[in-house]
């Protein structure tokens, strides 16, 4: 007992130096674990960089394993098989071998690429795949069905008749809607092509298929044609037509809406479709609307100098504006797509004119014959006048003036208006035509034998303001302010061309007495 108790008590295995030999130990393992985890760390790491932007290990695209690849490598690997890829299509007894590309598939090599190298490259994730085994990438392939359509169609013999598809004609003489019956023909039912393409292709391997070719329906039956023309004469025996705002009706005839339809077949060609040329429907209802509305047109009065109205040149006329031809032009377009009667109505507004008050102008005192040809002096300078270009015609003063709202511009100027039996026309025009010269007669009336018959040659600066009535230089004159010509208005030349350059077509005439 006491041997024992002593041995304790000299430090033996359970004292203080066995426990400290117990944490050398301990450390000791911990330090060799340390080094064995770095060195373990240390090769992962660099195990898991060399798959940086490559496959990792176990992948395969087309039962190729692509471990360590670049994007760029499979990719060209890739589209080199796929170029390899023979299609063998048996059609009438004949086999017809055909790429990929020619039966419309395409194969997306960079995105099957990219596919085959997308990760994190973690260390986690190529370990991973590494213990997982393969991991398979599907090729991206896309296949144009109605190419692989055309090839079908393109298997038949040229000596075969093809089908001809019925058509829908209008005759403009006889203002009928007919149809051309379509005939059957040799050809082909290309979904079984489809499907089968459609199937295999993505595989990229060889295949066989076949190709039945037969005698076949059009596209577009002759029944399906009758139905369209049918549909048509249902639309245009439905009344149509626009009020006016003058209580007349403005019918819209079959004609008129017949060269506002067009038939032809549809985007995937196997029926016929109607449309209706909408901007050719908003044009017509345009110019209607333009006929139907009253431009205003103000009032023209003279006043002396105490502003007391001495004569009404022209009484002022209000306008009426269209307000929907938008909304008017859409319902007809509507109509013309169903079979729905179109009773519209055009709707106005009143355009108020005002009245413009001019003083009274004096005649144009006589001028020698030397100063009667000659240019006239520019005005003073004044600030611009505003308004409406017009021209006065006083018949009662034969003379011409041109106004820019109530302000002279120009003139009075003396003119030779029409004599007995040729008298000037009096009333609000517009100059509608214009030339810088031209020969002037009136042989469509007159023989040369008869004494009113003349031919002027070279009359300069004419405007026409109604029908044949026209300012005009007159070179042959040497005094005006009088009536003498055939109906037109008789100016200097000089005067005449001031005028002409002034004036414009549309500018606003007024004559009278």
């Amino acid at each position: 007992m006491s041997n024992v108790t002593d041995a304790a008590s000299l430090g033996g295995p359970s004292g203080p130096v066995a426990r400290s030999g117990r944490r050398r130990l301990v450390l000791i393992v911990v330090a060799i674990l340390a080094v064995i985890a770095v060195v373990l760390t240390g090769g992962a790491f660099a195990y898991a960089k060399q798959f940086s932007g490559k496959a990792l290990p176990g992948t395969t695209v087309l039962g190729t394993d692509v471990s360590g690849q670049s994007a760029e490598q499979i990719a060209a690997a890739i589209t080199e098989h796929a170029a390899g890829v023979t299609v063998t299509v048996t059609a009438d007894g004949t086999a017809h071998e055909a790429t990929l590309a020619e039966l419309g598939v395409s194969v997306d090599a960079e995105a099957t690429a990219q596919a085959a190298v997308e990760h994190d490259g973690s260390i986690p994730a190529v370990i991973s795949s590494t213990w997982k085994g393969e991991r398979v990438v599907e090729p991206v392939v896309a296949v144009d069905e109605a190419a692989v359509a055309a090839y079908a169609t393109s298997l038949v013999p040229a000596d075969r008749t093809v089908p001809v598809d019925a058509q829908v004609v209008y005759d403009e003489d006889e203002e009928t809607w007919s149809v051309v019956e379509g005939t059957p023909g040799q050809g082909v039912e290309p979904s079984g092509l489809v499907a089968a393409v459609s199937a295999q292709a993505p595989a990229l391997e060889d295949f066989s298929v076949e190709q039945e070719i037969e005698e076949i329906s059009p596209a577009i039956t002759t029944e399906e044609a009758q139905g369209v023309v049918d549909q048509i004469d249902a639309m245009l025996e439905q009344p149509m037509s626009i009020a006016g705002p003058d209580g007349a009706t403005h019918e819209v005839s079959s004609k008129r809406r017949s060269g506002w339809i067009t038939v032809a077949p549809n985007e995937s060609a196997d029926a016929l479709a109607i449309t209706v040329d909408e901007d050719e429907v908003r044009e017509w209802v345009a110019t209607r609307a333009d006929k139907d509305a009253v431009k205003a047109k103000d009032g023209i009065e003279q006043v002396d100098a105490s502003g007391k109205v001495v004569k009404v040149v022209a009484e002022k006329q209000n306008g009426l504006e269209i307000t929907n031809t938008d909304a008017v032009s859409d319902q007809l377009i509507a109509s013309m797509t169903g079979t729905t009667p179109l009773e519209a109505a055009f709707e106005t507004k009143t355009s108020e004119a005002e009245v413009t008050q001019v003083k009274a102008p004096e005649a144009e005192k006589p001028a020698d014959d030397k100063a009667a040809g000659a240019t006239p002096a520019p005005t003073t300078e004044a600030p611009k006048p505003t308004g409406e270009k017009w021209i006065d015609v006083n018949l009662a003063n034969k003379t011409v003036t041109a106004y820019v709202g109530d302000t002279p511009v120009w003139g009075p100027k003396s003119m030779v208006d029409g004599k007995e039996g040729y008298e000037t026309v009096t009333g609000s025009y517009e100059i509608y035509l214009r030339y810088e010269m031209q020969d002037m007669t009136n042989a469509s009336r007159y023989g040369e034998d008869d004494p009113r018959y003349y031919y002027t040659e070279d009359v300069p600066w004419v405007q026409y303001f109604h029908n044949g009535y026209a300012f005009h230089g007159a070179p042959w004159r040497s005094s005006f302010g009088y009536s003498g010509s055939h109906g037109c208005v008789n100016m200097r030349v000089s005067d005449a061309k001031w005028l002409y350059s002034w004036a414009s077509e549309g500018t606003r005439v007024e004559s009278h007495w």
